[in-house]
């Protein structure tokens, strides 16, 4: 049975989960009430961990965990967090973060075991689950048994992720408006086909052709680069491009014209240099990935002053191979034997679209359900990602934009020097369950998100700003937010730059 297929049985597999989880007793009012057929409930300190299996199809085995507060201290919320990569593992921080601020917490295994794409092979339905089926079953198991032991619904329900959880808000915003009042979505990798062969570019750009035994980059040759495209840009940091003068991060990192030929090697030169052929793969890796025949480029790159976190994709945990390689022989083509170097970025990746798209990507920009149901969209996305390129975020938020209205219930924020879903030298912590609960609860829509640096003790603050306003000086202490506004700047720095970069 093809992906397309399975897709379809989307309704069927709402319908037959629905039958499971009724069968939890309608009338429980104990943890050891609401344990069932495939389902356990321990109590721990007062919390009912519900352990869940649903199995909506032939194929599919999905797992979850649900835990419940004490009935006097829940907050009313039911909150789902996201996964990360392709990996099974439960969020358990996060989930543990949010059952202390009184939130019926609830997480999915998204229907497998492990972290490669591989766990797919010889099981179709497992794509399905990944894709979206396992978070959407297991919103409307936790909705259903949290009813039944506090007696009424959650007052609230929120979603959230980043990376593969921000695929998985976008998914549920796109497919399921009904199943979250609000939703957070983080760097989302939900152009997952495009995203996938991005790093496959990326591998081919650094290898010599059919030689997977030597990298022409290393970890050394993209800090290389990362300083270059830092101090060739960060002159433009202050003003229009926000934030200071100083900031040792670039704010406006789509304005950057780095060209790596500034560090090739020239006679006499002492300092760290990079040879020709690196300075070709360089190139092609700024570049982003281009069609053989029409020249068009498919994939998104990645922005000057993400370059050192590369490294991390340009291999397979280290094997010669590109990363991910399993998504392309078990996903995308079924075929062990399948090999990147005849992969060709035109005809090969429409296919791997065709085939997949429908059931794991979550770019379909119409969320006109969405917001008809009063859902809120906080989306945010660090523009020194290296995973994920901050370029699909603003392309994504564009075509929603196109199609309606989204100040009053959709909004994107860019935070500079953050790297994928956190880290980096920028303002980089931040609550975003905190303002998505205002926004949705109390009607109080983000202006701004106070954000903090990575190092927590450094004691400063800015606010990251609704794209496409950017944090603006103003005056006084500059280690204070409300020494910055948002604001609109002209149109000839950053939103001009990320236009004609997705373009």
């Amino acid at each position: 049975m093809s992906c397309a297929d399975t897709f379809r049985l989307a309704g069927i597999a709402t319908a037959i989960a629905a039958v499971l989880v009724g069968s939890v007793d309608a009338t429980a009012r104990s943890c050891a009430a609401l344990a069932g057929r495939e389902t356990t409930v321990p109590e721990v300190g007062g919390v009912c961990r519900v352990s869940g299996v649903l199995r909506p199809v032939a194929g599919s085995r999905i797992g979850y965990q649900l835990w419940l507060p004490p009935r006097a201290a829940w907050s009313g919320r039911m909150v789902m967090l996201g996964n990360g990569g392709y990996s099974s593992r439960l969020p358990l921080a996060a989930m543990t973060e949010q059952l202390a601020r009184g939130a019926a917490v609830v997480a999915t295994d998204t229907g497998h075991d492990g972290d490669d794409p591989d766990f797919a092979l010889g099981r179709p339905q497992a794509i399905v689950d990944w894709g979206w089926r396992a978070v959407h079953l297991s919103a409307v198991a936790a909705l259903r048994v949290s009813t039944r032991y506090y007696g009424r619904a959650p007052r609230y329900r929120y979603f959230n992720g980043c990376s593969t959880g921000g695929q998985q808000a976008l998914m549920e915003a796109q497919r399921f408006p009904g199943d979250f009042d609000g939703i957070v979505a983080g760097a989302p990798g939900a152009a997952r086909v495009r995203l996938n062969a991005a790093f496959l570019w990326q591998y081919r750009a650094n290898h010599y052709a059919g030689d997977d035994a030597r990298a022409i980059l290393g970890p050394r040759e993209l800090a290389l680069l990362q300083q270059g495209a830092l101090t060739t840009c960060r002159v433009d940091n202050g003003s229009a491009a926000g934030g200071l003068a100083g900031d040792n991060w670039l704010n406006d990192p789509a304005a950057c014209r780095f060209d790596p030929g500034v560090l090739a090697c020239v006679p006499g030169r002492a300092e760290p240099c990079l040879s020709a052929e690196q300075v070709t793969a360089a190139r092609q890796m700024y570049r982003g990935a281009v069609a053989p025949r029409s020249g068009v480029r498919v994939t998104n790159p990645w922005l000057p002053g993400s370059e050192a976190g590369w490294a991390a994709y340009l291999s397979d945990g280290g094997r010669p191979q590109p990363a991910r390689t399993s998504f392309w022989r078990v996903w995308a083509f079924t075929d062990p034997a399948w090999s990147w170097w005849r992969f060709d970025f035109g005809r090969d990746l429409d296919r791997a679209v065709r085939t997949l798209s429908p059931v794991i990507d979550a770019v379909d920009p119409n969320l006109t359900r969405f917001r008809a149901s009063g859902g809120k969209l906080l989306h945010y996305h660090g523009l020194a990602d290296p995973v994920v390129s901050p370029l699909d975020s603003v392309e994504y938020h564009a075509a929603v934009a196109a199609r309606m209205p989204t100040a009053d219930w959709y909004r994107l924020f860019l935070a500079p020097g953050m790297g994928h879903c956190g880290g980096g030298p920028g303002f980089t912590r931040f609550d975003p369950q905190q303002a998505i609960e205002a926004w949705v609860e109390q009607g109080r829509a983000p202006d701004r998100l106070i954000a903090r640096r990575t190092d927590p003790a450094a004691n400063t603050t800015r606010p990251l700003c609704p794209y496409p306003a950017r944090a603006v000086e103003i005056g006084g202490d500059p280690a204070r937010a409300d020494s910055f506004a948002c604001r609109r700047t002209t149109d000839t720095n950053q939103n001009k730059r990320l236009r004609e970069k997705i373009a």
